[in-house]
């Protein structure tokens, strides 16, 4: 990918009409929050702008590559052009460009910075280590924003909705029964638990829930067992074969030796 810190330098900032330039399709960001919006267009109208957008040149115009939120706010006050810089990317490019700016400036919720990331790995072929080195970042940091991602959509509406923090998230990862998580989701919401209280439930849930399976385990007594080997010899010597066996009970075990005849040839002259 090229140097966009460089690019920018090279190039002169234009005065561009909002209505040649389009959206960029690769955009992470889902949810744009309309009172930051409309403070940055306050932000504007008294100071400018204090960054322009970057924008790369298509064949029906121009496409946003970084400045979404500063387009919106220009949009809120009925500006008709805005200053950019055209850059000379790619569309891959520029769309590796969106979601990396993105991921750097941490304003998307958590579960948009996972699908930011996972798009980085099926778009466009990035590493977990690639990744976690332009954002200076760790690869378990990377790995464990990508497991947010097990949670179904529904549980990640109830967790954005509500205001839980990403331990929150994270902490309900671990449990793998969509009921059991379900019940424990409702109890944190209802209860306004904290990570630390939320992680006690989880360990409590998780612990009922092995317990339960356990108790569900067939238990198999040593008798049953017995009894099933008497049959499949008594099977074995209806089929002519002669079985010699012999057991030896003690306080802690039992014994059993059995001698099977490779053929019923040396049944007959055992």
């Amino acid at each position: 990918m090229k140097d966009s810190k460089n690019e920018k330098s090279e190039q002169a900032v234009l005065s561009l009409p909002i209505s040649d330039i389009s959206k960029n399709p690769n955009q992470p960001r889902k949810v744009f929050n309309e009172d930051a919006i409309i403070k940055l267009a306050d932000s504007i109208r008294q100071h400018g702008f204090i960054q322009p957008l970057v924008v790369r040149q298509i064949s029906n115009g121009y496409e946003l590559i970084s400045g979404e939120r500063r387009l919106r706010a220009a949009e809120e006050l009925a500006m008709t052009h805005v200053p950019c810089i055209i850059n000379k990317a790619s569309e891959s490019e520029s769309a590796e460009m969106a979601i990396i700016e993105n991921l750097i400036r941490e304003d998307l919720n958590i579960f948009e910075e996972a699908e930011a990331i996972e798009a980085l790995i099926d778009t466009h072929s990035l590493t977990q280590e690639e990744i976690a080195s332009r954002l200076s970042a760790s690869q378990s940091y990377i790995a464990n924003k990508l497991r947010l991602l097990r949670l179904s959509k529904d549980e990640r509406e109830v967790i954005l909705k509500n205001k839980l923090t990403e331990r929150h998230a994270r902490a309900l990862i671990r449990l793998q029964d969509d009921k059991i998580r379900a019940k424990a989701l409702n109890e944190i919401v209802l209860s306004g638990l904290n990570v630390s209280k939320t992680e006690e439930l989880i360990d409590k849930l998780r612990q009922d829930n092995k317990e339960t399976k356990e108790e569900k385990k067939p238990q198999k007594s040593i008798s049953s067992f017995l009894e099933s080997l008497s049959r499949a010899i008594e099977a074995v010597e209806n089929s002519g074969y002669k079985v010699k066996s012999r057991k030896i009970e003690s306080e802690e075990y039992t014994e059993i030796t059995l001698v099977i005849p490779k053929s019923k040839q040396a049944t007959e002259l055992s």
